[in-house]
This record gives structure tokens, C-alpha cells and sequence, in this order.
């Protein structure tokens, strides 16, 4: 419930959504803790936004920034996987251009989880408005 308490706090388009910040070096276990995290984080707030169902109704823009989120959390987790593969080779430099693209990745991720929060946010009050003009008259 803490977490949907916090995103109701992002409905508005001045208080934007974002994920957890932590300083992290360019280390193969850098990497893996954080996307690792993202990876987390992104899997709760989409468990979260579907709860028990298997599909919802979105908005058009909802529907296309929970598309974009889907593609960041298989990057992440994808990230995670090699990360963790001790075998797999990386040079110092393949390490802190890793760590740029997991910083925008994690930028991207916070506007379309809060595009999605404004989207779904807004046809609510829409339905709610529709709702309210449909009152029967009494008699």
C-alpha cells in the first residue's frame, strides 16, 4: 500500500515519479546491483498496476509508456544476467559506458511510469466527470 500511497503523490505533472538513487561504481557487482534493483522496482510497479488481472484498459499513452517499460525492464534484466556471467569480459571503459546507459535507462523509465501515472490519473477524472453529468433527475 506505501508504494500506491507515494505514486498518488506523482499525479500531478509538477511532482515527476522517481526510482531509487544510489551511487554506484562501474564494478561488474555495481552493475548487477543496480540494474538488479531497476529490474525490481520496474517488476513491482507493473505487478502492482495489474494486481490480480491479467489485462486492463489503458489509455493510448498508458499503453505505450507500459509498452516502453516492459522493453527497459528486459534491458535491465538483461544487464543483470551479464553482469553476473563471471565469464563474460569487460574492459573499465565497457563498465562506465554501461553504467551512463543504466542512468539514462533509469531517466527514461521514471517518464514513462510517470506518463503513465498522469495518463491513467486523467481518464479517471474523465470517467468520474462522465460519471456525475449522468445523474438521473429525481422526482
Amino acid at each position: 500500500m506505501s508504494l500506491w500511497n507515494r505514486l498518488s503523490r506523482h499525479q500531478d505533472r509538477n511532482a515527476p515519479f522517481r526510482l531509487t538513487r544510489i551511487e554506484t561504481e562501474a564494478t561488474r557487482e555495481g552493475l548487477a546491483a543496480l540494474a538488479t534493483m531497476r529490474r525490481q522496482e520496474l517488476e513491482g510497479f507493473v505487478e502492482g498496476l495489474f494486481g490480480a488481472q491479467e489485462t486492463l484498459d489503458f489509455p493510448e499513452r498508458a499503453h505505450r509508456a507500459l509498452r516502453a517499460v516492459s522493453e527497459i525492464w528486459a534491458l535491465f534484466e538483461g544487464t543483470e544476467a551479464v553482469a553476473k556471467y563471471q565469464t563474460k569480459s569487460g574492459t573499465e571503459r565497457d563498465m562506465e559506458k554501461t553504467l551512463v546507459l543504466l542512468r539514462q535507462m533509469t531517466k527514461h523509465a521514471e517518464h514513462e511510469i510517470h506518463a503513465i501515472l498522469l495518463s491513467c490519473a486523467r481518464a479517471r477524472r474523465q470517467m468520474l466527470t462522465s460519471l456525475a453529468a449522468q445523474k438521473p433527475t429525481l422526482h
